[in-house]
């Protein structure tokens, strides 16, 4: 092979490579611009949907609102906030996106950005192809942590439960009005948690609800009158002293369990679908059972023109074993609670009585 010849193929051969060369990093130019379209339309939508989240919780500050469970200066600080957090959002989302397109512009290698959030480098022979084999791939940032996937149909939810109210016992033969205790002073506490869930397949017109609570009865007992134990037995009688104070508290543990019925809107999204039962109507009826923990009664008295005070703990006589039924009726998440002890409050009395109860309940779902 004479030297023209030689000259003339290696001339062809730079030739060939500087053309493909060239022609790859056109495809590689345009493919980062197309990545960049794709990413100036995510900062559209994460601007979408940080609006859209802020607006549902200014809607959720509204409701509390409206239930007047804050107040309405309480609640424009809430919105101020939320809308300072939504902005920051904004801010930082888009800033990540715009460093990604800052990324793509003055680079010619193949980056892209895996659903963890990784930066992805592909180098080899083939820039758009699938096979391993023709492509090495290095990858900054946390390529494990996998993304979330919704559960399509989730029949089983949960929620704290919390009421208040006024707390007293029906008498055999006497009316409340008769009651040893005052209507007033007189109360509960209840808090518990709570799962519900869907008895049917496709409809969510009734619910099984379920839980573990704590309940709070408090009397408050009128007439210089406190109970005392006398062996097996509670005898309510008149304290020696001036009685300032005399209440009597049970603290009990247990498990209700409620059929709740009520519309509901369905929800369906590509890849989940809901029930909401957000500001619909709600019955509930069912009851509960569950056992006594602790008692104690508190007596605030004057001796001799001094302040005393007396605390008589975990009575023997309290019935260990309570159960009863209940019922709410809510719009929403607030609603009327009433509930009342099948069980006496103490195993043996002269009188047979029985914990009543009624307020206000908060379901938080």
């Amino acid at each position: 092979m004479n030297t023209i010849t030689k000259l003339t193929i290696t001339l062809i051969l730079i030739l060939v490579s500087q053309l493909s060369v060239a022609q790859d990093t056109e495809v590689k130019d345009s493919l980062n611009m197309e990545r960049i379209q794709i990413l100036k339309t995510q900062k559209e939508t994460i601007r979408s949907e940080e609006k859209e989240l802020l607006r549902q919780e200014v809607e959720a500050i509204n409701e509390k609102v409206d239930a007047d469970y804050i107040t309405m200066e309480e609640g424009e600080i809430l919105k101020k906030e939320v809308a300072k957090k939504r902005a920051l959002n904004i801010e930082n989302r888009v800033a990540i996106i715009d460093n990604k397109m800052d990324l793509l512009e003055r680079n010619t290698e193949s980056y892209t950005f895996g659903d963890s959030g990784e930066i992805i480098i592909r180098i080899g022979k083939d820039y758009d192809s699938d096979r391993s084999s023709e492509q090495t791939s290095i990858y900054i940032g946390p390529k494990s942590k996998s993304k979330r996937v919704p559960i399509f149909d989730k029949r089983t939810t949960s929620d704290l439960v919390f009421a208040i109210g006024f707390n007293n016992a029906l008498i055999e033969g006497e009316s409340l009005n008769d009651s040893p205790y005052k209507l007033g002073g007189s109360g509960f506490v209840e808090l518990g948690w709570a799962w519900k869930t869907r008895v049917f397949e496709n409809s969510n017109a009734v619910r099984l609800k379920y839980g573990a609570s704590l309940q709070w009865n408090k009397l408050d007992i009128k007439n210089n009158m406190y109970f005392r134990e006398d062996g097996d037995q509670v005898v309510f009688e008149e304290f020696p002293f001036e009685v300032r104070k005399s209440k009597f508290r049970t603290t009990n543990l247990v498990f209700p369990v409620h059929f709740e019925f009520g519309p509901s809107k369905k929800i369906e999204k590509e890849d989940y679908f809901r029930y909401s039962t957000h500001k619909k109507f709600k019955f509930g009826i069912g009851g509960y059972g569950g056992f006594n923990i602790s008692s104690l009664q508190k007596v605030k008295y004057k001796e001799d023109g001094n302040n005393q005070k007396k605390k008589y703990k975990d009575y023997d006589a309290v019935n260990s074993f309570v159960y009863g039924v209940s019922s709410y009726v809510s719009l929403g998440s607030v609603g009327l609670y009433v509930k009342y002890d099948l069980s006496p409050i103490f195993k043996h009395q002269e009188f047979e009585q029985n914990n009543i109860s009624v307020g206000l309940r908060f379901d938080m779902d």
